[in-house]
C-alpha cells in the first residue's frame, strides 16, 4: 500500500501467534470430524448392500463386524432384559430397549438393541417391553458400544449407559462382544430409527468454517495493524 509500510509490533505479534495456531487447530479438529462423518456413512452405505453375516454360537470379533449387517436366530431372554436411560426421539425422553438374544444351538447371547420406547407419566413406571416369545430370525447391524469413561449406575433394569464387559460379570452365559440394532419391521422392534452418521457432519464442517473465518481475520487485523503511515 502505498504510502505506508509494515512495522509489525511485539505484543500484536506474539498474540498473534499465540492465538492463530490454535483457531487453525480447531478448524482443522471440526474439518477432519466430519469429513470422517461422511466416510463412515458411505462405508455404512457400502456395507448395507453386502448379504448380511449369519451370525453363530461360535465367538467373534465385534471389531472386524463392525457396521457390518447380520442374521440372528435364535429366542430373545427377557430375564436379562434393561433399559438404556436417557434416549431422545422426535424430541421425546424415553429408552433403549436391550435384550438379549441366544443363538440356536447353543448358550451363546447376542445383545439386541430393540429400538426406543417412549418414557411414561413417570420413571416409577416402566414400560412392558416383552420381546416375542419363540423363535425368531431378525436382521441388524452390528454396533460395538464404545468404554464408558465411568461405571454407569444400574437402578434396577435401568441402565445409564452400555458397559458389556460388566454386563458380561452379570450374565450366567457367554456373550458376543458386540450388539446389534435391529432393523426397522424386525420382530420384537420398536423404533429403530438408528443416527446417521452424517446427520452433524454439517455441523462439523459449519464449526470448521467458523474457525477457519476468525483465523483469517486475525491475520488480517494483525496486517492492518502493523501499517504505519510512511513520514518520508
Amino acid at each position: 500500500m502505498r504510502g505506508y509500510r509494515f512495522r509489525p509490533r511485539w505484543v500484536p505479534t506474539l498474540a498473534t501467534l499465540a492465538v492463530l495456531p490454535l483457531l487453525v487447530q480447531l478448524g482443522l479438529w471440526q474439518w477432519h470430524k466430519g469429513q470422517g462423518r461422511l466416510e463412515l456413512q458411505r462405508r455404512m452405505e457400502s456395507l448395507a448392500t453386502a448379504p448380511p453375516v449369519e451370525i453363530g454360537s461360535r465367538l467373534l470379533s465385534g471389531e472386524g463386524l463392525r457396521h457390518r449387517r447380520v442374521v440372528l436366530r435364535g429366542d430373545y431372554d427377557p430375564g436379562h432384559q434393561f433399559l438404556l436411560d436417557n434416549q431422545v426421539l422426535g424430541g421425546r425422553a424415553g429408552f433403549h430397549v436391550l435384550t438379549p438374544l441366544r443363538i440356536e444351538g447353543g448358550e451363546m447371547r447376542v445383545l439386541v438393541n430393540r429400538g426406543w420406547v417412549p418414557l411414561g407419566r413417570s420413571r416409577s413406571e416402566l414400560p412392558a417391553v416383552a420381546p416375542p416369545p419363540g423363535r425368531v430370525e431378525v436382521t441388524g447391524t452390528v454396533w460395538v458400544p464404545g468404554v464408558p469413561k465411568s461405571v454407569p449406575p444400574v437402578s434396577g433394569l435401568v441402565w445409564e449407559g452400555i458397559d458389556l464387559a460388566r454386563y458380561r460379570e452379570r450374565v450366567p452365559f457367554p456373550l458376543q462382544p458386540f450388539a446389534v440394532r435391529l432393523e426397522p419391521g424386525e420382530a420384537g422392534c420398536y423404533a429403530c430409527d438408528w443416527p446417521r452418521p452424517d446427520e452433524r457432519a454439517g455441523v462439523n464442517l459449519g464449526y470448521a468454517l467458523q474457525w477457519f473465518g476468525m483465523a483469517g481475520v486475525l491475520v488480517g487485523f494483525y496486517l492492518y495493524a502493523s501499517l504505519v503511515k510512511d513520514e518520508g
